[in-house]
């Protein structure tokens, strides 16, 4: 059975012989630990939203009750999670290049992202907004008296403000389809010798101990830029461009890095480096937080935001890596159930989001579990409820296939 998902197969190229082929791994026909890697990362982002319900930050909806625990590990996964999606992404373009020209890459990106964003928009995020109007307050029908409100096409503000129109969490994949076509000249030049000079600059880089590392140059530079112009996250697009570019090199940066087959045995011997240079950066963070919260003055100091803007986006990157690195070491294998998960990732990524709205608003309106009992209520709840959906309703119907991004 041919996997698919919402980032291209991760097939490779032709094994040739390697100079860093530190383990047989590298011969394989296919890049099992990016798939892996996704899944993981995916699933991980079902317990992260659910955990938003519990934490002090702001939801589309929230309990009364929230957990400095979740907070704390939350703020670690959010550097993680979603730079890491965006560069398997990347890395996933190399091989769809690989078997097709530019216009059909282009035209496959539009019926695998750009049909389900728009129908994600009109069906699959407009219940979370209706469940966040309830649970405020802010409405009282049925859902059926609530739809008219979308083709208002007056955008969703924070707090279940302004109108029904958002793409929520599927801002991914709103992203991620610009990012496919913007980078078509980026990709091409590549191809080109004057790209082959440059990939033979990397690979002198990434040879060295550490040098991939200096990847994160780049973004810093992109973010001491762009940043005090878009300073937050908004994932809107049009008021959001230092994230836009952050994880748009962060696509560009999985492209380059599995371009050549040498480099997957080149990252996986430095394993141990980005591990140690994420601990340093980890250590940095917790110790920056504690003291921040024992003096909040800080909070406001230019210079103190300045460092902890550095060392965020060098534990994003410093993560990345060690997370492919350690993965194509101990990931890269084939199992009979990876094909099957990595076609549903896809639609679950799509309806997790909905899902745990749905589930978490009648857990908290009607249920009088605590903080962790609701936590695991909602989580394994939702996750049945998206293997369901997805097993009875989307992967048997060519028409919801096609909706959903599948082939």
């Amino acid at each position: 059975m041919q996997a698919f998902s919402p980032i291209p197969d991760s097939q490779s190229a032709t094994p040739r012989p390697l100079p860093y082929a530190t383990t047989p791994l590298l011969t394989t026909a296919r890049r099992y630990d990016l798939d892996w890697l996704r899944i993981f990362a995916i699933l991980i982002l079902l317990f992260y939203h659910t955990g938003m319900i519990y934490v002090s930050w702001g939801w589309h909806i929230q309990s009364r009750e929230t957990s400095p625990v979740f907070e704390d590990v939350m703020m670690w996964l959010h550097r993680w999670r979603m730079p890491l999606l965006f560069f398997i992404s990347g890395a996933g373009t190399y091989f769809a290049l690989r078997k097709r020209p530019y216009a059909s890459y282009a035209g496959e990106r539009f019926q695998r992202l750009f049909i389900p964003l728009v129908f994600g928009m009109f069906v699959i995020v407009p219940p979370q907004i209706y469940f966040e109007w309830l649970f405020r307050g802010r409405f009282s029908g049925s859902f059926a008296d609530f739809y008219p409100h979308v083709f208002e096409f007056q955008p969703y503000q924070d707090g279940g403000k302004g109108g029904a129109f958002s793409w929520h969490h599927l801002w991914f994949v709103a992203y991620l389809f610009l990012y496919s076509l913007l980078s078509i000249p980026f990709f091409r030049f590549l191809k080109s010798a004057p790209g082959e000079r440059f990939m033979d600059r990397i690979e002198r880089l990434v040879e060295k101990p550490g040098g991939a590392l200096g990847f994160v140059i780049i973004l810093l530079i992109s973010q001491l830029v762009l940043k005090p112009f878009f300073p937050h996250e908004t994932h809107a697009l049009i008021n959001d461009w230092a994230y836009f570019v952050k994880n748009l090199l962060l696509f560009w940066f999985g492209y380059v890095l599995v371009s050549r087959p040498q480099f997957a045995g080149i990252l996986s011997s430095q394993r141990r480096i980005f591990l140690f240079s994420t601990l340093a950066c980890t250590i940095y963070f917790y110790a920056r937080t504690a003291y921040v919260n024992r003096h909040p003055e800080l909070e406001y100091s230019a210079l103190w935001a300045f460092f902890s803007g550095i060392n965020s986006d060098c534990l994003i990157w410093f993560s990345v890596l060690m997370s492919v690195a350690y993965g194509f070491r101990y990931l890269n294998k084939n199992r009979p159930i990876l094909p099957y998960l990595t076609e549903a990732v896809y639609p679950f990524y799509i309806l997790h989001q909905t899902v745990i709205v749905a589930i978490g608003f009648y857990v908290l309106e009607y249920s009088q579990s605590g903080i962790y009992s609701g936590f695991l209520v909602i989580s394994f709840s939702a996750l049945i409820t998206c293997a369901v959906i997805y097993w009875f309703l989307i992967r048997p119907f060519k028409l919801t296939r096609l909706l959903f991004g599948l082939k």
